[in-house]
């Protein structure tokens, strides 16, 4: 068993019960975990968390995982069972934030739903990850993130206009959903203890336990969330916002350029004196000296001349020479990064952005460092994902089990 270390960290004394698997709830998680909240990831005795087989893997466990479940304590529960329903509910009821992606309805089956727990720990916070939320006419169905990115509106305007929509190369709905969960969690704690304060398990005079509550967090609200002027821009002005490929529409010019050596090129010169340096950077002094173009708004009738300008000078430059150029005008530009670009790129480097640690074998392995960067109380990483039920006996002692009741509970598939 890993050698569990004192916590710290902003969140040091925090406790929170991870109930999900895959993406949302777990990466919710993993960031109060990074900032020392003791994090205890319940998972299921067959086989845990499907994430453990996920993409690359080594040794049969995913990279993934890894990362996903870094200072996380790993407990196996069956939840099917009314003994580990019991274990997790006295986990829940002493949990500062419960943390949940189940689909609405499952915690309440197994007698650890919100309102289940409220009713005896008043100050119980729990974040509710799903597809559609809590409530309304689409709550029971299941929704992964590539549901929510649909109908969230990110799809839609994702790709380019003479093609079908495209999917962000990442997991970006779940996440979204994750940090909006981040977020709830800390106000809902907040809140708790502005009005009382953790509950100790008692009651009577002078023992007043703060206000917990519920944090409903809905995959595709968390990306609607993300959508900009969507809304007003259809509602007062009756227009969509469709597919533009790399184009910044409206804000010109901002768009993505090949260079000679096909390498791709993110420009913004849409700020006004911006785009004056630009043009004049490459050599163009009758766009920069244009009347016309010297605002957005005269600009934008004449992007395509705009662009296809640009385009025909990072024709003749390499991505270093475009950029070195562009970097001397005091032009926002940039190489599009692929992981191996980052791993060697002196910004990330500068900025301690992979941290280096070992497997159990002690092979060495990168991670990414943790964001975002605290001054006084930065993240840490104090372990690499848990082996499955790797912390179980540490848990059930704490709650008083002792060896022959944890050997019952395995006998019987339990834990």
């Amino acid at each position: 068993m890993t050698a569990i270390s004192t916590s710290s960290g902003p969140l040091a004394g925090i406790k929170v019960l991870e109930l999900g698997t895959l993406i949302a709830g777990p990466f919710c998680s993993r960031m109060l975990a990074e900032f020392g909240a003791e994090v205890i990831k319940i998972e299921s005795p067959d086989g845990g968390d499907p994430i453990r087989q996920w993409r690359v893997l080594k040794d049969g466990t995913s990279l993934w995982w890894s990362v996903q479940a870094r200072n996380k304590k790993s407990l196996t529960l069956n939840l099917k069972d009314p003994r580990g329903q019991k274990i997790a509910q006295q986990l829940a009821l002493d949990a500062d934030i419960i943390i949940e992606n189940y689909r609405p309805g499952v915690l309440e089956k197994w007698s650890l739903g919100y309102a289940q727990l409220k009713a005896i720990n008043p100050a119980t916070i729990m974040v509710r990850l799903s597809g559609f939320g809590q409530t309304g006419p689409m709550k029971d169905q299941p929704g992964f993130g590539a549901i929510g990115e649909s109908m969230g509106g990110l799809r839609y305007v994702s790709g380019f206009p003479d093609r079908p929509p495209l999917r962000v190369g990442i997991s970006i709905g779940d996440s979204l959903a994750a940090m909006h969960g981040v977020m709830g969690a800390m106000m809902a704690l907040r809140h708790r203890d502005v009005t009382g304060g953790r509950w100790n398990g008692q009651s009577g005079a002078g023992l007043v336990a703060g206000q917990g509550q519920m944090v409903d967090v809905a995959l595709y609200e968390a990306v609607f969330n993300m959508m900009e002027s969507l809304v007003p821009e259809y509602d007062h002005a009756g227009v969509v916002r469709e597919r533009t490929g790399g184009a910044l529409p409206g804000i010109v010019p901002s768009n993505t350029y090949t260079t000679g050596d096909g390498e791709n090129v993110v420009i913004a010169g849409n700020g006004d004196a911006i785009f004056k340096r630009l043009m004049l950077a490459m050599g163009r002094d009758d766009l920069a000296s244009d009347p016309q173009l010297a605002r957005n708004d005269g600009r934008v009738p004449r992007t395509a001349e705009i662009d296809e300008a640009i385009q025909a000078w990072c024709a003749t430059q390499t991505i270093d020479s475009a950029l070195s150029i562009l970097q001397k005008a005091d032009v926002p530009a940039g190489k599009i990064y692929s992981v191996r670009d980052m791993m060697s790129d002196p910004q990330f480097l500068a900025r301690g952005m992979f941290e280096q640690h070992s497997f159990a074998d002690g092979t060495p392995v990168k991670m990414p460092a943790i964001t975002p960067k605290l001054s006084a109380t930065p993240g840490k990483t104090n372990w690499l994902g848990p082996k499955l039920g790797e912390h179980t006996e540490e848990v059930l002692r704490t709650l008083g089990y002792e060896e022959a009741a944890i050997a019952d509970l395995r006998r019987d598939g339990v834990v």
